[in-house]
């Protein structure tokens, strides 16, 4: 299975936060192919198993969320739409972008934004709140309003998938999408291993607005051991120093009490038996991942976290270096063989 095309793929899907349910039809033939078994839950979770065929045999999760952020219509006034957001909007990237809402057909529409010569100096340092933004849609008033129902789901669209160089794409979703592609390749590679517990991966929704799917996924598959796949901050020249990690030098291994320590330590030391490029993520206390809420599902989970650097997340243009998804691929794929056989 080809990493860049799946990620590619996954992306172009819109799917914000609680409208992922046509991206999860998708998701679910998909998993369906690799694994052999999968569905969707009350959440829109989607979920699939390969069992192994052990009677009350263990269960390994992995997961990746499905959804990405997005805008929801609140409002239409002279047939210009009001939206609030969807989970974390970076308000100071709205004007001038163009925005899909997710009607039958789809309609596209631009953010309003004044022309910088009509604005006061003033005025062009401050930051436009989102619920003072103004979308043009071309329509009238009672077409928008027959068109774009209140409550309507929109996406900010980055123009389709970049590749920028030979290692780079940017996109929008690469968060978490680029993690969604990586549980699903690390799968397909794992087809002919021979495992003694049962395999589950999810495509959890909601993420966005609390981990809400990983609450009640995990809740229901109720495994044994989870490892949560996310993205994590690549650094920028303008970025601070000690809060980023480096694109192109690998995945980074989560490290703190979200984290079960003989799981980090067994990344860490897989990684370093392969030579494989890999970063250490110091993570004091909410990791902001679906690892927060599986690790205290029940009674308890033992957590593993991975994540994937990106840059500019929470934008429609995202961008990371392919290796360092391919590389998660592979070190997913060796700790799933490494816990062949632990008890």
């Amino acid at each position: 299975m080809n990493y860049k095309e799946l990620v590619i793929e996954l992306c172009s899907m819109k799917a914000p936060s609680g409208f992922e349910a046509a991206a999860g039809e998708r998701v679910k033939e998909i998993f369906k192919t690799v694994l052999g078994e999968a569905w969707i839950d009350a959440m829109g979770n989607v979920i699939g198993v390969r069992r192994c065929g052990k009677e009350n045999a263990k269960k390994l999760l992995l997961d990746a969320h499905l959804d990405e952020i997005g805008l929801l219509v609140t409002a239409i006034e002279d047939g210009f739409v009001k939206v609030s957001p969807i989970g974390g909007v970076d308000s100071r990237i709205l004007p001038g972008s163009e925005v899909t809402f997710l009607t039958q057909p789809e309609i596209h529409g631009i953010v309003c934004t004044m022309p910088p010569h009509v604005l006061s100096e003033e005025d062009q340092k401050n930051t436009v709140k989102i619920q003072d933004t103004y979308i043009d849609t071309g329509l009238s008033q009672e077409q928008a309003e027959k068109l774009i129902p209140l409550g309507t789901a929109a996406i900010l669209e980055g123009g389709g998938q970049t590749v920028l160089g030979e290692d780079r794409i940017c996109s929008k979703a690469l968060d978490d999408r680029a993690c969604l592609a990586a549980i699903i390749c690390a799968a397909d590679a794992l087809k002919d291993e021979k495992l003694d517990f049962d395999l589950y991966l999810m495509a959890s929704t909601q993420e966005e607005l609390g981990m809400r799917g990983a609450k009640t996924g995990v809740f229901s598959v109720d495994p044994d051991w989870c490892l949560a796949v996310d993205v994590t901050h690549a650094h920028t020249p303008d970025s601070k120093p000690g809060k980023t990690m480096k694109g192109g030098e690998g995945p980074a291994i989560g490290v703190g009490p979200n984290m079960t320590k003989k799981f980090s330590d067994l990344m860490i030391k897989l990684a370093k038996e392969a030579e494989m490029p890999h970063q250490i993520e110091v993570m004091g206390g909410n990791t902001g991942t679906n690892a927060w809420v599986m690790q205290v599902s029940r009674g308890g989970v033992a957590t593993a976290l991975v994540s994937i650097p990106i840059k500019y997340m929470h934008t429609p243009f995202e961008t990371m270096q392919l290796s360092d998804g391919e590389k998660t691929v592979e070190l997913i794929v060796k700790f799933v063989k490494a816990l062949k056989g632990e008890q």
